[in-house]
């Protein structure tokens, strides 16, 4: 790993305070760029995710497509943690904190707005970040393509059904246009586009071609993943000045709930002696959440100003430095795996 890799920590950690400092002293030019956005996607945040999805994509294999199937127990644990595990335990974790643990330090009439939000999250797994952390683990590019593939999949009919039972409401308008537009933009476009430029490249250069591009842009990516945390929390940052302690409480549940789903899924995959190249990837999956589907819902369900479409935004806050702390650990946990 290159230095600048290396201390990708110190550089995120940085970029979020640019993001605070820069969110303050420039309020009017984050509003502007929050407000290119259709569909809840906000467009600048798409393109410099694009940007680091690409890489991976060139990376894919589609020649081994078909060996996917040979090895099933990383799709067993990706499906069965994020779709019979996840949304039920952040649900757990919500009434135990908002109903039990931090009941003398929030209005009563918050709690169930802040466990939507919980909900929310746990029902979305992610979609585009989850290339980035895989590049960043070395993970199978192909095999985390069918990963990501599978769970948008199954997301287009479990998502409302398991959100409407744990919510106890018996319609959830399912954001249509959001879900689409974001598969489309961070796997179909980028697909498609990785496709053309990998036959390009071996026509050219030969195999080892799209191997040798991939490690030339990938400075590129990085740069992407470190201004949308400029963006993120430039967007955001105000939430956490104007109320820290809030703030703390509402991460807290989101927080226990990534690094034990992470334990879940990444211990065993470790028991069944996955590759980390797919033990990795399958269990940043599930630690990870499609933050968009998530708020546009919130804002859809409760509101704008409302405490579930404010859960979602911590988790939007909250998200890169957690993963990249897990990135860091499955890294140094490499040689645990076999293969």
């Amino acid at each position: 790993m290159s230095v600048f890799e290396r201390f990708l920590s110190l550089w995120v950690l940085l970029c979020i305070l640019a993001g605070l400092v820069l969110g303050s002293v420039f309020p009017a030019l984050f509003g502007t760029l929050a407000g290119f956005e259709y569909a809840s996607v906000n467009v600048v945040v798409a393109v410099l995710i694009w940007a680091m999805v690409y890489p991976m994509m060139v990376a894919v294999d589609f020649g081994s497509l078909r060996d996917v199937g040979q090895k099933p127990r990383g799709l067993v644990i990706t499906l069965v943690v994020n779709w019979l595990i996840k949304p039920f335990t952040m649900a757990a974790l919500g009434v135990l904190f908002f109903r039990h643990v931090f009941a003398g330090l929030i209005d009563p009439a918050d709690a169930d707005q802040y466990i939507a939000g919980l909900i929310l999250l746990g029902a979305a797994p992610c979609t585009a970040m989850v290339f980035v952390w895989s590049q960043l683990t070395k993970g199978d590019a192909t095999y985390t393509l069918v990963q990501v593939s599978l769970n948008d999949l199954i997301m287009v009919f479990a998502f409302a059904p398991i959100v409407a039972f744990l919510l106890g409401v018996t319609e959830i308008a399912v954001p249509w246009q959001t879900l689409v537009l974001s598969v489309a933009l961070y796997v179909v476009i980028p697909l498609l586009a990785g496709i053309a430029t990998r036959r390009a490249l071996i026509s050219r250069g030969g195999e080892a071609a799209p191997g040798a591009f991939t490690a030339r842009i990938k400075p590129a990516s990085v740069l992407g993943l470190l201004l949308t945390v400029v963006l993120l929390f430039g967007f955001q940052g105000h939430v956490i000045v104007d109320s820290p302690t809030l703030i703390a409480l509402l991460a807290t549940p989101i927080l226990i709930q990534s690094y034990g789903i992470f334990a879940l899924g990444y211990g065993w995959a470790w028991l069944w002696r996955v590759p980390h190249k797919v033990a990795a990837p399958c269990a940043l999956i599930g630690t990870s959440n499609f933050f968009e589907l998530a708020v546009a819902v919130a804002i859809g369900l409760f509101g704008l100003n409302s405490g579930a479409a404010l859960v979602t935004v911590v988790g939007v806050l909250v998200e890169v430095p957690v993963m990249l702390s897990l990135v860091a650990f499955a890294n140094r946990t490499r040689r645990a795996f076999p293969g």
